[in-house]
């Protein structure tokens, strides 16, 4: 085999901006939202126009949530984008994942100046139909139960597009008759001599230390799959769905190897594309490319720019609801009927709205560089989570806000020790090493590495 390359992007949500995102609900909606709404659409026609256009690869991978929130109408238009790729030269393969349908029981929403809208869902049922084209039309094998296929990519290389949001008890797992035929297809490919890897829209590992406490953010038995996949000779898998960008590595009993590249949302910050080579010697190069500005009304900010302030906007109005309204907060996270508690929010929030990163400092003891002092520590909590979603961490030790960081939370070691809390794969939780590898990339460069799959 030549080098392979191909683009990957992910949880581009197209919502088809006519079905309504304005209003005073929509507004009261997006004071917490890390991703864009109404923007969507454009920010998605951007992202494929520069793709149709872009000569580094002839093959786009779309990993999940191609859609907002299942709204049969964005799904229709958003085809008509992938067709459009299509037209232009590009073979386009995508999986589907939650936010692309709705159950019986749930519904999907917009909003204009009435309120809040419902329009028309579409079910799980739907999907094998609506995304035909670009995936199981052309594949070696499909499990349409589960929504998974495989594709000769090309001379060499086999894609494993795997969906899991069909076992029959509902839960979002590879149940057993699922494991049963991504086994039959990786030995097919190891057989067959191919370089196979896979595409999920869940992450098998944690994209940043922090997740593998919460079960939500990691596939689930996940520790069960990544060692099934490493050990079938799949090294190499593409994610989404938490909007974080990181690539993360581990290794198996037997010593065999999966990395996770996460890759973040086209449509949030940091808002980023992969070009993605695979070399016949096994290696994947992994570059990271920012998204094209799009057409909208950003306030005279660039682009980037807009949507680091709405990520930043989501965390300052989470505090400063801790301050003047924790009922919304509250009930937000669906606590709002613990009424007891509101003082105690609305005093912590008083605080953290207040205080400077020195003065905090000065209360807990700890020395603090001179250039932050005057920060005022609700911006920067704000960038210290901006940072864990954008990936390359910058809060590490030997860093003015990285060395505060590390005394911070070594004051408070001796309470994380008390704390009886496991990752999702059954470990004991270390909090001071999880916070402080989330804080910094200590490990592989989230942007560009090349990764040795053998």
């Amino acid at each position: 085999m030549e080098n392979f390359s191909f683009y990957l992007i992910t949880d581009t949500h197209f919502f088809k901006n006519s079905l309504g995102a304005r209003g005073k609900e929509y507004d009261e909606f997006m004071r917490f939202e890390q991703k864009c709404f109404a923007e969507t659409e454009s920010i998605n026609r951007s992202v494929f126009e520069w793709l149709k256009n872009a000569d580094g690869a002839d093959t786009v991978l779309i990993a999940g949530d191609l859609s907002f929130n299942g709204e049969k109408e964005s799904h229709i238009e958003f085809i008509k984008l992938l067709n459009e790729l299509k037209e232009s030269g590009k073979k386009v393969y995508v999986v589907t994942a939650d936010h692309d349908f709705k159950n019986e029981d749930d519904s999907c929403f917009a909003f204009d100046e009435s309120g809040r809208l419902i329009p028309e869902p579409t079910r799980r049922d739907e999907l094998f139909d609506l995304y035909y084209e670009f995936g199981f039309k052309d594949a070696l094998a499909f499990d349409r139960q589960h929504l998974s296929y495989v594709a000769q990519l090309c001379d060499g290389v086999r894609l494993l597009a795997l969906n899991n949001d069909g076992a029959d008890d509902g839960q979002r797992r590879f149940d057993e008759s699922h494991i049963k035929w991504i086994k039959e297809q990786t030995k097919k490919a190891r057989d067959d001599g191919q370089i196979m890897f896979a595409m999920n829209h869940y992450p098998l590992l944690p994209g940043q230390p922090i997740f593998s406490v919460v079960p939500s953010a990691v596939q689930r038995e996940s520790d069960k799959v990544t060692t099934m996949l490493a050990d079938e000779g799949v090294h190499l898998v593409f994610t989404g769905h938490m909007h974080n960008h990181s690539i993360n590595e581990k290794i198996t009993e037997k010593g065999n190897k999966l990395y996770d590249v996460c890759t973040g949302s086209v449509i949030a910050d940091p808002a980023v594309m992969r070009l993605v080579t695979i070399t016949p010697e096994s290696k994947a190069i992994i570059k990271t490319i920012e998204t094209p500005d799009f057409e909208w009304d950003t306030n005279g900010k660039e682009c980037k720019q807009y949507l680091s302030d709405l990520f930043d906007s989501m965390i300052l109005n989470m505090l400063d609801d801790m301050q003047y309204n924790p009922e919304r907060l509250l009930r937000r996270f669906g606590a709002d009927g613990k009424k007891g508690i509101y003082p105690i929010v609305k005093f912590v929030g008083r605080i953290i709205n207040k205080i400077t990163v020195g003065g905090l400092c000065r209360l807990l003891l700890i020395k603090c560089d001179k250039s932050i002092k005057k920060m005022l520590l609700k911006n920067y909590a704000a960038e210290l989570v901006r940072g864990i979603f954008e990936g390359n961490q910058t809060f590490k030790e030997g860093t003015a806000k990285g060395d505060v960081f590390i005394k911070f939370i070594k004051r408070f070691n001796f309470v994380f020790k008390k704390v009886n809390l496991n990752c999702v794969d059954g470990k004991k939780a270390d909090l001071f090493d999880i916070l402080k590898n989330t804080a910094g990339n200590y490990g592989i460069d989230d942007y560009n590495a090349t990764l040795n799959l053998t």
